[in-house]
């Protein structure tokens, strides 16, 4: 099976998206598949483009068994409605302009939104092609930023939300992320049969309990904390969707309180210009505060902390999230934290985990004092965590699946 892949973000960017695709376009390749990654020159979310990179129009590469093909973009730092959409835009462009004509011709095109401009270019690629399209839907666009109010116009949000729905009308089928996504695209009349839930999950490998005896003073202290220490770590996006400001707030008190917690957040995003200047409004001399790191040091962090979190802003339509870090705390072992609802907060309490209110200082406070006086509970959380995720999230099985997938959508269209 020819497989195409299009997509915005793609490695070696670091993000949930980024990790998800290039894990699944490894596994299929591995099959025997011969699979394409469609995307632009790496730049998020800083909007700074590699020295490797700059000047380049485009750039074909093999990877994990597989080729990525790199067409130029407005690369911009991940910012500003205005600038962030004409990012989006160029993309779409480009990737029919300088790309169609080098990806062969796929039986089957997946493309991954956000961004939700990716899915013009992936239709047409499709159509010149004759090949299936499949659309993956990461993030309800463009809901989640009226929920933000980011979008308050309602002539534009309606007519995004005309395209949404034409989007998912010309896909052959439509892979979610999470039921509470399924279920708001077949109320709103997508057709159930072609709507399939495939959760993120964990590269069960890469992310796995750590050695007892492992050396983490290093990581540690470049996080903060010393070795009497307890470390709570939030390692990902510093979007607007999760709440930081809330969590510094729990800082705050544990802080007041004496305890010798110690919070670091490891990412980049959007709002983490407010979170570094409420953690500088608070005087916290309890957080760290570090820029987004390469994927492969990732799990060096997670085996570096005590207690991780999963935060998410108190907002209805986040019920229906599932941030992609949960898998990846549990398959490292760790004991895990999420201020969340719905989903997430299943998965979590499934899995052994804590669950508080989201953005309630005071409520996750709590929750990490008492995990902090108790390493034997932490260990006994990490432990649950780690089965659990083997028994339901590995990612190279659900890879399986969605691979089965894509084959019976190139199946019935011969």
């Amino acid at each position: 099976m020819r497989t195409l892949v299009v997509t915005h973000y793609f490695p070696p960017e670091i993000g949930a998206p980024q990790a998800r695709l290039s894990e699944m376009a490894r596994v299929w390749a591995e099959g025997g598949d011969e699979v394409t990654v469609l995307t632009g020159m790496p730049n998020h979310p800083t909007g700074v483009v590699p020295p490797a990179y700059r000047g380049a129009v485009r750039r074909v590469e093999h990877v994990d068994g597989y080729r990525v093909v790199r067409t130029w973009l407005y690369a911009t730092p991940n910012e500003g409605v205005a600038r962030k959409t004409l990012g989006h835009l160029s993309f779409m462009v480009s990737a029919v302009l300088l790309g169609a004509g080098h990806v062969g011709r796929p039986d089957v095109a997946v493309v991954s939104s956000p961004t939700f401009f990716s899915i013009g270019a992936a239709w047409l690629i499709a159509r010149l092609t004759r090949a299936r399209l499949v659309v993956e839907i990461r993030d309800l666009w463009p809901a989640i930023f009226v929920e933000l109010g980011v979008l308050t116009d309602r002539r534009l949000i309606r007519a995004l939300e005309v395209l949404e729905l034409a989007a998912y009308r010309a896909a052959d089928e439509v892979v979610v992320v999470s039921e509470g996504f399924r279920e708001d695209l077949i109320r709103r009349g997508v057709p159930a049969r072609k709507v399939h839930t495939i959760r993120n999950g964990v590269d069960l490998e890469r992310f796995r309990p750590t050695d007892p005896d492992t050396d983490t003073a290093a990581t540690r202290a470049r996080l903060g904390a010393g070795p009497d220490d307890v470390l709570v770590l939030y390692a990902g996006a510093h979007g607007l969707s999760h709440g930081l400001t809330s969590v510094a707030d729990a800082a705050a008190r544990l802080e007041r309180e004496g305890r010798r917690v110690r919070f670091a957040f490891v990412g980049e995003g959007a709002a983490k210009a407010d979170l570094e200047r409420h953690v500088a409004a608070l005087g916290l001399t309890n957080v760290t505060l570090l820029p987004g790191v390469p994927r492969d040091e990732v799990p060096a962090l997670l085996a570096a902390a005590d207690i991780c979190l999963v935060p998410l802003r108190d907002v209805p339509l986040f019920s229906t999230f599932i941030p992609s870090k949960i898998f990846e705390y549990l398959g490292a072992g760790k004991a895990v934290v999420g201020a969340v609802r719905g989903e997430a907060a299943t998965i979590l309490r499934e899995a052994g985990a804590v669950v508080v209110e989201p953005e309630d200082p005071d409520a996750l406070a709590a929750a990490v004092a008492e995990l902090a006086d108790d390493p034997a509970r932490r260990a006994r959380m990490g432990a649950a965590g780690r089965a659990y995720v083997e028994a339901r999230y590995d990612r190279r099985a659900l890879a399986l699946r969605y691979r089965e997938l894509l084959r019976r959508a190139v199946v019935r269209a011969r």
